[in-house]
């Protein structure tokens, strides 16, 4: 029995996808889904160049189909498989192994990214599962994407070479100008990733501990781990968010800034929401604008999120007062019942002030915040075009870019997360 073995025979969509054993020394597994992806070869490129980490390394990709899926997608997935052989023949000494998986016709019922990714991620937990290998790292990459050159070395030494860390969110950037996408795609990529970086900033701002993206293609986890957070879920999109969310809470989640991930910043329809999606709409404007959160909401969350270690040590009668003095948006989002029967439980449940506010922010998670930001955007605070926003939050925490053209902006964000 490996370490894995009673969860891969309970919570797996499939059964063993791979026949041919791992390699003794193979230490990271890169899960990709793929459909309608003929041009899969461009990131097998981009991996090749990549330096050689100190252990073995194999490739999954999962080629899948929706329901429904066209006759040009799926015959573009019987070119992505092909290209895929083509390119192990002519690159037979690659160091890194690639299995491509047709589950198309394992598929039934509608099928999700989340279950591809899920079906992959679990498929490299049986392997490593094999080897009886609990820290195997298992990598969340798209096909459309690029990696810098480290990437498999940064992430082997960072990851691998600390039993500490069990799971990361890896620096991204979307590509912002070139040939191969229209000027408008570009402009609107700009704008999106700005709110990113924006978002990002604000909740450090607020002073949230445990701050990350949530980007399915620039995602790692170790394979024991993930056995414990119940793996990966099937949802349609926003299931990278969903994942890293159950990782967070259990620790060794960490941002990892010494490599990049290039995701492409095409437009696309395949999913309700999120970057594609987004970029498709930016795109069609001929004035593309951003609305993003105020930051008066931003602002509202740092009041309360400061107010931790009075709750922890103050008397149980100036919770409720306490709770008057909370701003508007904040009190019109918590009722003051459930507001005085929480900070009680999480008193009578801590005994101090890091375990009341680490239980705290158990409560008041990224879920809730979403709401939060969600609810009083509705009722109480207007988006704002993410230029403004963004210059608002650095005037507010003493930084001044002298610009505030979105391309500049976005570069200073990057700078400013990086540290460099």
């Amino acid at each position: 029995m490996g370490f894995a073995s009673s969860w891969l025979g309970e919570r797996t969509l499939f059964s063993r996808l791979i026949d041919e054993a791992p390699d003794p020394n193979t230490e990271i597994i890169v899960v990709i889904p793929a459909f309608n992806e003929p041009e899969i070869t461009l990131l097998l490129d981009s991996l090749l160049k990549c330096s050689r980490p100190g252990c073995g390394t194999e490739i999954i990709i999962i080629v899948n189909a929706p329901d429904g899926a066209d006759k040009e997608a799926l015959d573009n997935n019987q070119r992505c498989l092909k290209n895929i052989e083509a390119w192990k023949r002519e690159n037979a000494d690659c160091f890194f192994r690639i299995h491509a998986v047709d589950v198309t016709p394992l598929i039934r019922g509608d099928w999700s990214v989340g279950m591809a990714r899920k079906t992959g991620m679990d498929e490299a937990v049986r392997r490593f599962d094999s080897l009886n290998r609990p820290g195997g790292i298992i990598l969340s990459l798209d096909a459309d994407c690029q990696v810098e050159s480290n990437y498999f070395s940064a992430v082997f030494e960072e990851m691998h070479l600390r039993p500490d860390r069990q799971a990361c969110s890896i620096y991204f950037e979307h590509p912002v100008n070139g040939v191969g996408f229209p000027e408008a795609i570009y402009k609107a990529i700009i704008l999106y990733e700005l709110h990113l970086r924006y978002y990002f900033q604000s909740l450090l701002f607020t002073g949230k501990p445990d701050v990350h993206h949530t980007v399915g293609s620039a995602m790692a986890v170790k394979a024991l781990p993930y056995v414990k957070s119940g793996g990966m879920n099937r949802r349609k999109a926003g299931e990278d968010f969903y994942f890293i969310q159950k990782l967070i809470p259990a620790g060794g989640f960490f941002n990892l800034y010494s490599t990049t991930v290039y995701p492409s910043p095409r437009s696309s329809s395949r999913v309700p929401f999120g970057t594609g999606v987004t970029v498709a709409k930016l795109a069609e404007s001929e004035a593309p604008m951003f609305n993003t959160y105020n930051i008066k909401a931003f602002r509202e969350l740092k009041i309360l999120f400061s107010l931790a270690g009075i709750l922890q040590s103050g008397r149980p009668e100036d919770v409720k007062a306490i709770y008057q003095d909370l701003p508007p948006g904040l009190r019109s989002f918590i009722e003051v019942s459930e507001w005085t029967e929480k900070v009680d439980e999480i008193r009578k449940n801590t005994s101090g002030p890091e375990s009341f506010r680490k239980r705290f922010f158990i409560w008041f998670n990224m879920f809730r915040i979403v709401k939060y930001l969600n609810a009083v955007h509705v009722s109480m605070f207007e988006k704002r075009p993410v230029q403004e926003s963004v210059s608002e939050l650095l005037a507010e925490t003493g930084k001044n870019p002298g610009t505030k053209d979105a391309l500049a902006l976005l570069q200073f964000l990057r700078k400013e997360e990086r540290g460099y």
